[in-house]
């Protein structure tokens, strides 16, 4: 494991945090490809529920520019987005419920980690761009899909077309961002903590669908009238109805 990034476990929750402050958190090559090895140890383990992506002062500035220097050729550049691809594909494939916590700068590849989760929570000082006409390069094409259904074609085009950074209120009015927060960790901690008490065959189910809502499907299908029959055949199906007949919290394993 890099010492500019790893892996915490906290509970039900996971937390990937960056951690390069010299560079605020700009990523290095190294730093991309040790992410899908980092969330495969996370989703393998049954204890985990939630995971949180962090930076500390900044979320990450995006990719080294050092790095990106040494792109010569259509074939460097093709290897350098496949492993920045990669690590973005690892967060949106997550089978759990994902959390961005942004704060400071998220830029570039940092927002695009960012707009992969399931959710971000900004703080005050939240700063976020995606800035490849400020370097001559090309967004590629899941990454750039993903920023258009989550804000629209429209504030997608001026992201790309400008590279300008969205302040906090920008990001929450277009909706790159779920929630501004007074206290990011404690926002972040309480509702990681919500959504770790929930059902997971809820959550799972839920994901599923949405991610495949997202991929253009508008009907349901086997796949997905089984996980309907799997949720009323789970224990924490029995354990919800239970608890609410007898007006209690549900414990879901």
């Amino acid at each position: 494991m890099s010492e500019n990034v790893r892996l915490d476990v906290d509970g039900p929750v996971a937390f990937l945090t960056i951690d390069r402050p010299a560079k605020r958190n700009a990523m290095t090559v190294e730093m991309w490809s040790l992410i899908p090895e980092l969330l495969h140890k996370a989703a393998d383990d049954d204890g985990v529920r939630v995971l949180v992506l962090r930076g500390g002062r900044h979320f990450s500035a995006g990719a080294d520019i050092g790095e990106l220097g040494a792109v010569r050729s259509p074939a460097d550049g093709r290897r350098f987005n496949a492993v920045t691809d990669a690590a973005e594909a690892a967060v949106a494939s997550f089978p759990k419920p994902t959390i961005a916590a942004v704060r400071g700068f998220c830029i570039g590849g940092g927002c695009e980690l960012a707009v992969a989760c399931d959710m971000r929570i900004a703080a005050h000082d939240a700063r976020m761009a995606v800035t490849p006409a400020k370097l001559g390069v090309v967004y590629t094409h899941r990454p750039t899909k993903r920023l258009a259904d989550l804000v629209g074609p429209a504030w997608a085009k001026q992201i790309l077309f400008t590279g300008e950074q969205l302040d906090a209120g920008q990001a929450l009015r277009i909706g790159l961002v779920n929630e501004v927060a007074d206290d990011l960790d404690a926002r972040v901690a309480e509702l990681a903590g919500t959504i770790a008490e929930r059902s997971q065959v809820t959550l799972r189910a839920a994901k599923t669908i949405l991610e495949r809502i997202e991929d253009g499907a508008d009907e349901e299908d086997d796949e997905v009238r089984g996980l309907y029959d799997a949720g009323y055949a789970s224990a924490d199906f029995a354990e919800g109805v239970a608890a609410f007949t007898a007006k209690r919290r549900p414990e879901f394993h």
